[in-house]
């Protein structure tokens, strides 16, 4: 059968990937063509990828307005691939935005729409549920709470686990020992305490400074901002030189397999830390006017996925305009070892893992599309 998979950031990419490498494997005659990253070009083949994520990578309203003829050329150009490549399905990986815009255009030539990692309607922009109810014919979801959530909108979902299990899993065969990650990294023999400060360059300068000024406030600890490469360093040098932090690239995993706590935005990365074992605390800053607008726009109590997925605070989040840096410090002693709040987060932890299920989830996301299809 023919595939055309579409994803538009670093982590739809990954997920792209792994996804088709395990329709091929249940599709001897799998032919993919896809919009997306360098893992999905792995797999469909360096002439089977029509753009790449970097060139399609527009956030923010000024960002869009400005390149408003560029994404529209490219969802143009996206769609006339399409129908030249025939495909028996179109397979769009989160980015909503974007790939909500091609559902309804592929449907509407007859085109099969799947939908693999579902936009995040639960959290705002809750119109997008129509779309999805009229223009996608199959759903999956990542998260557990999401399956109650679609049915009460007229859609049924399927959960089969989560691809970022089998992520860790991969990467925990090739973990290095500690003391070798440390020599291989400049780093020192102090605990360390890792920093996500996000993924675009807007989230760090708006995090990466109130998490400096909580590593100045506790130098027995050694703090690392795990870098991501698409970002140059000097953005994150800003902030971080002559300070009681390292910078690290790309090390993210390993960073957080050695560390003994972490302090993390919101996105994916809290449920990653989380499923790692890492007790975490959210901090996320943000506009005075998004504080007190916040109950009006977000549909749910919570930011990370840790604490949207338990229905709890788990994990302690600080989301404001103006950070108070010692009840920051305070709330990451908390959960450092012999911290009273350490154990019962860990706890948490193991029943978040319970939830959202065991390795093996792209395996069983591939099974049900190619059984699907057939």
């Amino acid at each position: 059968m023919r595939y055309y998979v579409i994803a538009g950031e670093p982590s739809g990419d990954l997920h792209g990937g792994k996804l088709m490498n395990e329709i091929a494997a249940r599709d001897s005659k799998a032919l993919f063509r896809c919009t997306g990253g360098d893992t999905m070009a792995k797999v469909a083949g360096e002439s089977g990828l029509k753009y790449h994520y970097k060139q399609m990578s527009f956030f923010g309203f000024v960002q869009v307005a400005k390149n408003i003829r560029t994404i529209f050329r490219q969802m143009d150009e996206v769609k006339n691939d399409i129908l030249a490549f025939k495909p028996d399905v179109v397979i769009l990986i989160d980015y909503p935005a974007f790939n909500l815009r091609i559902a309804q255009w592929a449907k509407s030539k007859g085109i099969k729409v799947y939908y693999y990692i579902a936009p995040k309607a639960w959290a705002w922009k809750e119109r997008r549920v129509k779309r999805l109810r009229r223009y996608v014919d199959r759903l999956y979801t990542i998260f557990p709470f999401e399956t109650d959530y679609f049915r009460g909108h007229g859609i049924e979902p399927h959960f089969l686990g989560n691809p970022l299990v089998d992520d860790i899993a991969m990467r925990r065969k090739s973990m290095p020992e500690r003391e070798a990650f440390i020599a291989e990294c400049g780093l020192d023999s102090r605990p360390i305490v890792a920093l996500l400060a996000g993924s675009r360059v807007s989230e760090i300068r708006a995090n990466l400074g109130d998490m400096v000024a909580i590593a100045e406030r506790m130098p027995e600890y050694q703090f690392v901002v795990t870098a991501v490469p698409w970002i140059e360093r000097k953005i994150y040098d800003e902030m971080i030189e002559g300070k009681n932090v390292r910078y690290l690239c790309d090390r993210t995993q390993q960073t957080l397999h050695h560390s003994v706590a972490a302090v993390v935005t919101s996105g994916t990365a809290t449920l990653e830390t989380a499923l790692m074992g890492i007790p975490e605390v959210v901090l996320y800053h943000i506009p005075w006017f998004y504080e007190k607008l916040r109950p009006y726009f977000l549909r749910i109590p919570f930011i990370s996925l840790v604490n949207i997925n338990l229905g709890r605070e788990a994990v302690r989040e600080l989301v404001k305009a103006k950070l108070d840096i010692d009840e920051a410090v305070a709330e990451l002693r908390a959960i450092l070892p012999g911290g009273e709040r350490r154990e019962a987060m860990l706890g948490d932890f193991e029943e978040l893992r319970t939830m959202i299920g065991g390795a093996g989830a792209s395996a069983r996301f591939a099974e049900d599309i190619v059984n699907s299809l057939r």
